[in-house]
């Protein structure tokens, strides 16, 4: 494991401990997700696309970077439940995952987390919504019911947007606070031994 240097030289960021609070900082997003809709949340304002973004961006060891959101996931799914189209789900978080790594340069330039975070959104939306059409029996497999599909679910996608928003800011915004606090350390990253 590698650590960022401190300015001054003195010492060291925790890299361990910093792997400790990112993943903490996804588990307690999963945990949000665990709540119940409409009660404490509205439906669809979940922290899913959110915590992958993040995970990609904020740990370099690219098996971590997908374990974290996907342990996180399963966590939150053992509250909420199990169906067939959880495949879908963990498919595009895992996707999510590889596309906030294209952000690990760029994590603390607002525009660029505001980008991530539609294109996971959509990302989000795309293949959950396809694989709904593809195995819930509620469609006949043509395109014209593909783009019903997709149609019936565009109420919900705000609230999907929105969510993946608030959590990204929440996420970059906190890791970013974070580091700040710690003295003369530019950025916090998470490397494997290997």
């Amino acid at each position: 494991m590698t650590t960022s240097p401190c300015a001054d030289g003195d010492r060291p960021s925790s890299a361990a401990s910093n792997l400790w609070l990112i993943g903490g900082m996804i588990l307690a997003a999963a945990l949000f997700r665990a709540l119940p809709s409409p009660e404490y949340r509205p439906p669809n304002m979940a922290p899913i696309g959110a915590m992958a973004l993040f995970g990609g961006a904020a740990i370099l060891d690219r098996r971590l970077a997908l374990a974290i959101p996907l342990a996180a996931m399963l966590i939150s799914d053992l509250f909420i439940g199990f169906d067939a189209s959880r495949v879908w789900i963990y498919g595009s978080i895992a996707l999510i995952t590889l596309l906030g790594r294209t952000l690990q340069h760029s994590r603390r330039q607002p525009l660029a987390i505001v980008g991530g975070s539609l294109a996971a959104s959509l990302l989000f939306f795309v293949v959950t919504n396809f694989g709904v059409w593809l195995m819930s029996g509620w469609y006949t497999h043509t395109p014209g019911e593909l783009i019903r599909c997709y149609t019936m679910a565009i109420p919900f996608f705000h609230n999907t947007v929105g969510g993946d928003l608030l959590f990204c800011e929440l996420l970059f915004g906190g890791l970013a606070w974070l580091e700040s606090r710690e003295a003369g350390v530019a950025t916090v990253t998470i490397e494997s031994d290997h």
